[in-house]
Order: structure tokens, then sequence, then C-alpha cells
């Protein structure tokens, strides 16, 4: 399983977020307490509390495409030291 932490503080980057997961035919889920969504329904994302991070979920680990992980970066938390 793939997993990685994502912020969605607005509007725009949700759509961008959920127009890219479309572009895919593999699940993907978010997470935020205990509320598990379809990412790819930006309905289901504005049920969540987008106030703090999401914890998205794929279910495969292998075989990603290197584009959707390459666009998924501007959504991700940056890990501090």
């Amino acid at each position: 399983m793939y997993t990685e932490m994502l912020t969605l503080s607005s509007i725009d980057t949700v759509k961008k977020f959920v127009s890219l997961a479309s572009q895919y035919d593999f699940p993907i889920s978010l997470l935020s307490d205990k509320y598990k969504v379809d990412a790819k329904s930006i309905m289901g994302i504005f049920s969540l509390d987008l106030s703090k991070p999401v914890e998205m979920q794929i279910e495969k680990d292998k075989d990603l495409p290197v584009d959707f992980l390459d666009q998924l970066k501007q959504f991700t938390i940056t890990k501090q030291s």
C-alpha cells in the first residue's frame, strides 16, 4: 500500500487533486479522522475536515505511474527533519 499525507486546503487545490486522481484507473482513498472517501469524488472530499492534512491511500504500491507521483508532489506535505 502506498500512503502519503496531503494538504488540500483550498477549493482550487481540491479541484486539481480530483482532476489528477480521475485520470488513473486504480482506486485512491482519502482518510481524515475516522472517515474514508473516494479521492475521485469532489463531494466526498469536501465532507472531510480539510483544515488539517489528510492521508491518501493507494492499494497498490508497485507500478504507480511516475507522472502521477510527480504531479502528486504539489499536494504532499514535506517531511521536516
